[in-house]
């Protein structure tokens, strides 16, 4: 059981390096501030030459990590220079009620677990390690991936010098760096064409759309005007009545006595017998 003051907030300490500041980090500090109702999370941070002689080198210098933990929300005081391993001193000093870290043994200056007389005082509060993101973790990406960002960063106007880059993989970087930008091009010319045929097939699409229905009303209207019905026929058969009433007009009316009753075919048919029946006595008397 964990004994804390309930007059005044409860002062925990964490402590680490905190390169390239990342969401582990910020989960671990949130688990120390919260571990009691009322805290006040107090953070140390080793400096360069005691980084560097205990664990390695680092890729944000002590300033860069300072002002990283002091933009965090769960921190209410950043302690520089703090010491690798602590002492009674120290924790008297800043006033230190429990210490906060995970449960790992950490191996160190020349101990098995910088934080066992912690733990053994009863003043150590585990927190939860964050899997699959660390420090190690990111420069394990960035080693892996070393080509990469030193081709984006050559793209972006670092030189070779600055990059640590030789001259000959400087000039393989630059080569790598414009066949991807040919290979950008041909990808965008690609997307562009697609575009294109895709716009050609939307407007082949309407153009056949609106043929076949003029194509529909032009048969449409063709059946309509010369069809078996179509008013160009009765058009037809009305001019040609109208021709016959005109080349055979109606009979005048005549008398039913005598020979002007007859109709004009009879009349023609008795002139021609007339006619034939003259002929026909001239030969006789001849």
């Amino acid at each position: 059981m964990v004994f804390y003051p309930v007059d005044r907030p409860v002062r925990v300490y964490a402590d680490g390096i905190f390169d390239l500041f990342h969401s582990g980090h910020a989960r671990a500090l949130m688990q120390a501030k919260t571990l009691f109702p009322n805290s006040y999370l107090l953070v140390g941070v080793c400096s360069d030459d005691l980084t560097h002689k205990f664990k390695g080198f680092t890729v944000m210098n002590e300033a860069e990590r300072y002002e990283a933990l002091r933009h965090c929300r769960y921190v209410d005081e950043v302690i520089r220079d703090a010491p690798w391993t602590l002492t009674p001193e120290f924790l008297e000093k800043h006033k230190i009620d429990f210490v906060a870290h995970d449960d790992i043994p950490y191996s160190s200056a020349g101990s098995d677990d910088v934080y066992k007389h912690i733990k053994e005082a009863g003043m150590f509060v585990p927190t939860q390690r964050t899997e699959g993101i660390s420090t190690s973790d990111i420069i394990t990406r960035i080693v892996r991936d070393y080509d990469v960002y030193a081709r984006r960063n050559l793209q972006r106007g670092y030189t070779a010098k600055e990059l640590n880059v030789s001259f000959i993989n400087e000039k393989k970087y630059r080569f790598q760096n414009q066949v991807d930008k040919m290979k950008e091009k041909v990808k965008n010319v690609e997307e562009r064409s697609k575009e294109f045929v895709n716009r050609v097939e939307e407007k082949s699409h309407d153009l056949i759309q609106k043929w076949e229905e003029k194509s529909r009303e032009f048969i449409g209207n063709f059946l309509e005007l010369f069809g078996p019905d179509g008013a160009w026929k009765q058009m037809f058969q009305e001019r040609s009545s109208r021709m016959l009433q005109a080349l055979s007009p109606k009979q005048s009316p005549v008398k039913k006595e005598g020979f002007l009753s007859e109709t004009p075919k009879t009349f023609f048919v008795l002139s021609l017998r007339c006619v034939l029946g003259q002929s026909h006595k001239k030969n006789i008397h001849t």
